[in-house]
């Protein structure tokens, strides 16, 4: 074993996705801890990030990239490695990523057989403690404000209130559906473009939230609801869901744009818009599903792809945060690196991994040969 960690970051080459897991203050960060980095050549070409760059921040250039994996102490990566790539690791590594638990058990399984220990990024717990290593938050928060920019730039018609010369233009009507850390930011960013924006969420807690933003929440009674231990809201019954439809199908065929970014954590999308709604909007309505990587909640949307339904514009392109790349990079390269920092062991100048400890409990799946996360023991994928 190495007296100090080595930490490698391999290059990622993923179709219009220029996002990565380091930048150069990462590195820099990571080699005051005492951590030995490195990165593969032209790691940072996609966000123009030249390897000089990584270099004066105290990163070695790896020239074989393969063996730089193999000697690794810690491997990091932004999106799932292959199974093929989890062999190439070395035994009792560690490696930090996305990994896609609840839909990808032969990766985890991988992992243990490897003898690996495996963080899952997806699985941080939402808590004040990991606020600062919670990636999913940090990049569905981009996400909310990529979807109303992308949503403003294909309306035809301005978001703001305008008196004119011509006459009076009255703001555009914003409706977004799932109140999230991605909900949220959509709120805050159509009104400060000048939006009147409601939203609805199964949650009555986040109405305060909503208020303060300076949006109206939509009420509706749809008796008990809550949410999980991830801050997501709770599977609802098909009679709450029924409910729930009605009371948005008015707020939609009103509204200019509409959000929809209601998920349940580890499982299936719920449908939300359907088409009948889909049919009561104005044409020229934007619909932008930001639940497409969990299936939807618009009824016929079509991953990666703008398609219209009666004049309607339905808008689902997966992983939003990629279209603002170089600060989804920097968020999620500072993520990880806080993660590293609050269980960096400073005498041995390595990461611990204590099953102990809660945030840990929650994010590491596998460890020394086995399944270790309680939701996915036994091939269960329990949320």
């Amino acid at each position: 074993m190495s007296p100090r960690m080595r930490i490698h970051y391999p290059g990622q080459k993923r179709n219009e996705d220029a996002r990565i897991a380091a930048v150069p203050d990462a590195a820099k960060r990571l080699r005051a801890l005492g951590a030995g980095v490195s990165v593969d050549a032209g790691f940072g070409d996609a966000l123009g990030i030249p390897d000089a760059e990584f270099a004066e921040a105290g990163a070695t250039i790896a020239p074989d990239p393969e063996a730089a994996v193999a000697c690794a102490d810690l491997v990091v990566r932004l999106h799932k490695p292959s199974v093929e790539e989890v062999a190439r690791l070395a035994p009792g590594s560690l490696h930090v990523s996305y990994t896609d638990p609840f839909n990808d058990e032969a990766l985890t399984r991988a992992f243990a057989d490897r003898g690996v220990s495996a963080v899952s990024m997806e699985m941080i717990p939402r808590t004040t403690l990991a606020q600062k290593m919670d990636a999913m938050s940090s990049q569905a928060s981009l996400a909310g404000y990529a979807a109303v920019v992308l949503a403003a730039e294909r309306l035809d018609r301005i978001l703001p209130m305008m008196m004119t010369p011509a006459g009076t233009i009255q703001p555009a009507r914003v409706f977004v559906i799932g109140v999230g850390v991605a909900g949220l930011q959509a709120i805050a960013t159509a009104k400060r473009l000048g939006a009147r924006v409601e939203a609805f969420d199964t949650r009555p807690s986040v109405e305060e939230q909503v208020r303060s933003l300076g949006a109206r929440f939509l009420k509706v009674d749809l008796g008990e609801t809550g949410e999980t231990d991830q801050g997501y809201a709770r599977e609802l019954t098909g009679g709450q869901l029924e409910r729930q439809r009605e009371a948005m199908a008015a707020k939609c065929a009103e509204s200019d744009i509409v959000i929809a970014a209601a998920q349940v954590f580890g499982r299936k999308a719920p449908i939300l818009v359907t088409r009948d709604m889909l049919a009561r909007m104005r044409p020229g309505s934007i619909v932008v599903d930001l639940s497409v990587d969990t299936g939807g909640n618009v009824e016929g949307v079509i991953r990666d792809e703008e398609i219209f339904a009666g004049g309607v514009r339905i808008v689902g392109h997966s992983g939003f945060s990629r279209r603002v790349a170089g600060h989804a990079s920097q968020m999620y390269a500072a993520n990880v690196v806080n993660l590293i920092e609050h269980f960096w062991d400073r005498e041995s100048k390595r990461m611990r991994i204590d099953l102990e400890d809660e945030i840990l409990r929650g994010c590491v799946i596998a460890h020394e040969g086995r399944i270790v996360h309680e939701r996915f023991r036994d091939g269960r994928a329990e949320s």
